[in-house]
């Protein structure tokens, strides 16, 4: 008996024959975590199938199983499988998505000084590595990588090895997560008896009383209970309870306990369940006749505006899902969003939700996992991970806001969780439901073309209708001497607005304070060295600290000079506009509004997302200052005003799907406004009124901007009509950078010729719009043509990036 393994090295394709131990031929079945030996390292694997024989002669054994019960189920395997064919990764690396962080360890190599007297003092990386070893004794290398950013050290390691200074061996690190247990206390003989003891506990006053206290809780208590709260409740410590344990009194034993991330979220008051509209009621018929019967269509695109009630759909068909003994898996695009989601899935269903998310703990998420392959939730809600929950039997998986671009893994592997939900749910013989009031071109496309049932929902679901949109024109403040940020017309609504005790966004799609640095001297522009891409300013709003210039591409800070580093001037000025400045004018135009701001900076620490919108739902704010968050499916009934800041940000980009995202990001921001009987308006600001998807997404005019969009990517031939790969190099060197390029792009256009893939078009190569990225210089070659990633298929591609249907060029 053999089993064929994928082995946990991301960059390692394919899979590898093992034979299988007498001693773990019982247990080993099908996705399954073993230990087995690669060439002379120990690493983890997957069992991918298990099979009498192997093409192999004297294959490896099988180390160890580390878990009898398989960490992936059948249809994930067969995902994995069809995932790594058409994204055009190793299976390892797919595989790898699936597994609990901390859980899927990889080896590594383990330094340790041979050595302690070892000087050489002209060679500056030695010597830090040395000292390091000194001090923190044997290290691996991903340790050490933390203490070297943007060094290469493994060359000077290797070199030290050789000399003798340092001893190297491959390692395999255990897992970083367990199940959690904690001490738990527990009766063990029955009241009467504890009772009659009470007297005998102990020679002093106090410990008498102690222990007495503490059997008089625990026979109160009706299941074992953690010791630290006997300990609280009645200041005994552990040594007393010890003395209870010998005198055969009460049970000392460990309890495991599941890490809920949804303790700490507070549940909503049941409300009385909600009427379904007409539309509403003939959608979810159509959902719910599908998870009945596999004789129909099993993937739908629910097209519904802003405030259509999508949600509620999705609740009833979990619901349904759950009847017939199945489980669901929702996505939404953001963490944002899983707070304002996931109550309302447990008010409808206590104690069968479980969440998945990357600001999880890894305990939280291995604690998760577990549960959900134990078969324990029925509902498992959360951002793109969440698509790997190892549910038993999936019946239903709704992507919710299905437009958004968050569902694109855009490292490493590449994937779009959407198109792997629709692949997953086929494999589980499951019903996928894709909702957005402004779905992409490629999902209206294959809706209009059949291949997947549409249904609609035109209106909102409460007594509000879409909100009216103001262009305003800036050409037009800036000629009537209006400078500053706001127009008159935002600036007087917002004034209303807060007159009325009511609430507003305000969105712009920048962060910072100010979106360039120059010099009026010389003309010098402060640049990222990394990534030669303009500094933004962060102005702290602590007089304290000092205003800080940083690069959102790699994470590049440094203070503000007070002169010009190229000419010395003191002329330095900045220019544009950050979400940060937007807030700072809000106060000091209105000193009396309470203002958020919610972007990347303000929510880097756990639950911050969630703690910055119950402040605003709650009404302990009047203005949310926010980026491309406020755009994502939140249901603010107090909000009646929208004002977008500058909504030119984005359309000028060489990317064709560029104008597609603004348009989705305005229409959906709209959308955040007059969701109630109170109503709402939205003022957008713009330089470019004129544009098309301004002028669509004013008139929340989704089939025109469809239509229009479509016409255009007819044109141009780019998707739906045809698709794209793309494949990137980065390196350190320019040079070495192009030539690879180059190199491959000649390699290419040999294979096209000499295969006949004469529909497909070789664009490039070129460098990439943001040319260098963390001290790296970029290049790209796009593919386009009828199936461009089949020409890539089984050609071994070292130090390349690769993405199948990719969803930006830049």
């Amino acid at each position: 008996m053999f089993a064929r393994l994928a082995v946990n090295i991301p960059a390692v394709s394919g899979v590898f024959d093992y034979s299988i131990p007498e001693e773990f031929a019982p247990h080993i079945q099908a996705g399954c975590l073993v230990t087995a030996p690669f060439g002379n390292q120990t690493v983890q694997g997957i069992v991918i199938e298990l099979t009498d024989s192997s093409p192999i002669p004297n294959p490896k054994p099988i180390l160890d199983l580390l878990d009898p019960a398989p960490l992936l189920t059948p249809p994930q395997i067969a995902l994995a499988l069809r995932l790594a064919d058409s994204t055009l990764n190793p299976l390892a690396a797919i595989v790898g998505l699936m597994i609990p962080t901390g859980l899927s360890q990889q080896a590594d190599t383990l330094y340790e000084l041979r050595i302690t007297n070892y000087e050489d003092k002209t060679a500056k990386v030695a010597t830090r590595l040395i000292n390091l070893l000194k001090e923190r004794g044997a290290l691996r290398g991903r340790q050490i990588d933390t203490h070297f950013a943007k060094v290469d050290w493994r060359k000077t390691a290797n070199m030290l090895v050789k000399k003798g200074a340092l001893v190297s061996r491959n390692v395999l690190p255990p897992p970083r997560v367990r199940p959690k247990h904690i001490r738990v206390a527990q009766l063990a003989v029955t009241p009467e008896a504890a009772e009659a003891e009470m007297n005998q506990l102990g020679s002093t006053k106090q410990t008498k009383a102690r222990r007495e206290a503490a059997l008089q809780f625990l026979i109160r208590q009706p299941e074992a209970i953690n010791v630290s709260w006997v300990y609280a409740e009645t200041g005994c410590n552990l040594a007393d309870l010890q003395e209870l344990e010998e005198r055969g009194l009460i049970r000392l034993f460990e309890n495991e306990i599941f890490r809920d991330p949804l303790e700490r979220l507070e549940k909503q008051a049941t409300g009385n369940e909600l009427t379904l509209t007409p539309e509403q009621s003939s959608a979810f018929e159509h959902i719910k006749l599908a998870l009945s019967s596999s004789a129909v269509k099993n993937s739908f695109l629910l097209y519904g505006v802003t405030g259509s009630g999508k949600t509620e759909i999705y609740l009833r068909a979990v619901e349904e899902t759950i009847k017939i003994g199945r489980q669901a898996i929702v996505l939404v695009p953001e963490i944002a969003l899983t707070p304002q989601t996931v109550r309302r899935f447990l008010t409808r269903f206590p104690g069968q939700v479980g969440l998945a998310h990357s600001k999880l703990s890894e305990g939280e998420r291995y604690d998760t996992w577990r549960r959900a392959r134990a078969g324990k939730l029925n509902v498992i809600i959360g951002a793109r991970s969440a698509l790997f929950s190892p549910l038993p039997n999936i019946g239903l998986i709704v992507v919710d806001e299905c437009h958004d671009s968050s569902y694109y893994q855009n490292e490493p592997p590449y994937y779009n969780a959407v198109t792997a939900a629709q692949e997953y749910a086929k494999l589980c013989g499951a019903v996928c439901v894709l909702g957005s009031a402004t779905p992409k071109v490629e999902q209206r496309h294959l809706a209009e073309a059949g291949q997947v049932e549409k249904l609609e929902l035109p209106e909102r679901v409460t007594d509000s209708v879409l909100p009216p949109v103001q262009v305003v024109d800036m050409r037009e403040e800036l000629k009537n001497g209006n400078r500053g940020i706001f127009s008159r017309a935002l600036a007087e609504s917002l004034a209303e607005v807060l007159e009325r005790g009511e609430q507003a966004i305000v969105y712009l799609n920048r962060r910072g304070t100010a979106t360039y640095i120059f010099c009026r001297e010389c003309g010098a522009t402060l640049k990222c060295p990394n990534c030669e891409t303009p500094l933004t300013l962060h102005v702290d709003g602590q007089k304290s600290k000092v205003d800080e210039l940083q690069c959102h591409r790699c994470g590049y800070a440094r203070r503000k000079p007070k002169t010009c580093p190229a000419c010395g001037s003191n002329q330095i000025r900045e220019y544009g506009l950050g979400s940060e400045r937007v807030e700072a004018e809000v106060r000091a135009m209105f000193p009396q509004a309470r203002t958020l701001r919610w972007d990347w900076d303000t929510t880097r620490q756990k639950d911050a997302h969630e703690i910055i919108l119950t402040h605003f739902a709650n009404h302990q704010a009047d203005v949310l200052v926010g980026t491309q968050m406020l755009a994502k499916g939140l249901d603010l009934p107090l909000v009646t005003l929208v004002g977008v800041a500058l909504a030119d940000v984005g359309l000028n980009l060489p990317d064709p799907f560029a104008n597609e995202r603004v348009f989705q990001t305005l229409t959906q921001v709209a959308g955040r406004a007059g969701r109630s009987a109170r109503g709402g308006k939205v003022v957008m600001q713009t330089f470019m009124p004129d544009h098309y998807a301004i002028q669509f997404a004013a008139r929340h005019d989704v089939n025109g901007f469809y239509e229009r969009e479509l016409e255009y990517r007819k044109k141009l031939g780019y998707p739906p009509f045809t698709k794209l790969a793309r494949l990137e190099y980065r390196n350190a060197d320019p040079v070495r950078a192009e030539e690879e390029a180059h190199k491959l792009a000649g390699r290419l256009k040999v294979r096209i010729e000499a295969e006949g893939f004469r529909q497909t078009e070789l664009i490039g190569p070129v460098p990439c719009f943001f040319a260098k990225e963390n001290g790296e210089y970029r290049w790209q070659i796009i593919l386009r043509g009828p199936d461009p990633a089949s020409l890539l298929r089984d050609v071994r591609f070292n130090d390349w990036r690769m993405e199948a249907d990719p969803i930006s060029l830049l």
